[in-house]
């Protein structure tokens, strides 16, 4: 909770972080490093939790649900990580919620070919929406 926030790509500043999400080239939940941006990266639901039947692409999103998702949870509601109401709602906000949002970071698309409509309220779409344009003079997204 008395955690400091810090938006770098720079290595050296990476290096001195507790926890790296989203950047820095690293995937290594030892050293709590968790990105998704390598070529060789292939991890799903599945392949770190054999018991899960999802195969989507995690995104760094999905990687700190994956990891840290049973934690939080079991926190909230005061229940145990491997009770059966953890478990459940675990599974639940994967499946409808954070495996969408690995998809969509991963360009995956929601259908076999054409799609039949537009997802335009996705969660992606909405964080989008509160990113300067890209012609915006203003490029910092830091509150003033």
């Amino acid at each position: 909770q008395d955690a400091e926030i810090v938006r770098t790509r720079d290595p050296q500043r990476l290096a001195n972080c507790d926890v790296v999400v989203d950047v820095g080239g690293e995937y290594d939940p030892g050293r709590h490093r968790y990105d998704h941006h390598q070529r060789s990266f292939t991890e799903s639901m599945r392949s770190l939790k054999p018991d899960k039947p999802w195969s989507t692409k995690l995104s760094s999103a999905g990687l700190v649900y994956c990891h840290f998702g049973t934690q939080i949870l079991a926190g909230l509601l005061g229940q145990p990580e491997d009770g059966p109401v953890v478990t459940a709602l675990y599974d639940k906000l994967y499946e409808n919620f954070v495996e969408e949002v690995d998809a969509m970071d991963n360009g995956i698309a929601p259908a076999a070919g054409e799609p039949r409509y537009a997802l335009s309220t996705t969660l992606s779409a909405r964080v989008g929406h509160l990113n300067p344009r890209w012609n915006d003079p203003d490029q910092d997204t830091e509150v003033g």
